[in-house]
């Protein structure tokens, strides 16, 4: 095999490792953001269930305040 012929080879082989190599910076990037966008999405997620938590635990105090009521104590209308 002569130089030139390895030469050639060592190019093709270098365009293709510098072609897998943007590629996979390509991928990382989308890949970062993607798990970027989902960390905000659990933050804001998080956040909604612990609002909807207090205001469950509002509610049940101020039945709890209600007279006459034992929330506990009473069964479905179906028993």
């Amino acid at each position: 095999m002569s130089n030139d012929a390895t030469l050639v080879q060592l190019q093709d082989l270098l365009q293709d490792l510098q072609s897998q190599l943007a590629f996979q910076d390509d991928t990382i990037a989308a890949l970062n953001d993607a798990l970027a966008a989902q960390q905000r999405d659990i933050l804001l997620l998080r956040r909604q269930v612990e609002l909807l938590k207090q205001r469950q635990d509002e509610q049940a105090g101020a039945l709890d305040d209600l007279p006459g009521t034992d929330a506990a104590s009473e069964r479905p209308p179906h028993y």
